[in-house]
């Protein structure tokens, strides 16, 4: 029984590592989500400002009918404001029993990255984005950060700590 807890980190580890990815950027960064999290993309669309929400939410959307919340991906990875005007893209994903969109500066393709590539967070990753990262690819000229969505979305921390 005490080799469980060793087994279950690394199949949680086995579960980031390897597979598809639905790739996007934010400020020139590469980042990645497993394929199988992602519910939609989202071309740029009209997001409606909710009064006194914290600073990592953007507003809200509609999907065919459901009150989807935007979450500031850019706000929750410390990164600055963006300089484009008008709305941002947008990955749907669930959590829990509700939807939250992701907003990001551009989707990519879909990667198949083999699990042999995959690395855990370096020590020189960003702190911030060590809390919300599984590991990293190191792709050919660029590197792609594994998000994990449900410690993204943990949107109380990001709050209490700023």
């Amino acid at each position: 029984m005490i080799e469980e807890a060793p087994k279950r980190a690394e199949d949680k580890r086995n579960q980031a590592a390897g597979g598809d990815f639905v790739s996007f950027a934010i400020a020139g960064q590469l980042f990645g989500v497993p394929v199988l999290q992602v519910q939609d993309v989202l071309r740029p669309q009209a997001i409606t400002r909710i009064p006194m929400a914290p600073p990592e939410i953007l507003g809200s959307l509609n999907l065919r009918g459901r009150i989807v919340t935007v979450v500031d991906t850019r706000h929750r990875l410390g990164l600055p404001k963006s300089d484009v005007k008008g709305p941002p893209m947008s990955i749907v994903v669930p959590h829990g029993d509700d939807l939250f969109a992701l907003a990001v500066d551009r989707v990519g393709e879909v990667l198949s990255l083999s699990a042999e590539n995959f690395e855990p967070n370096p020590p020189t990753l960003d702190p911030g984005w060590r809390e919300v990262a599984n590991g990293i690819y190191r792709l050919k000229g660029e590197l792609l950060v594994v998000i994990d969505v449900a410690r993204l979305l943990r949107l109380g921390a990001a709050a209490h700590a700023a």
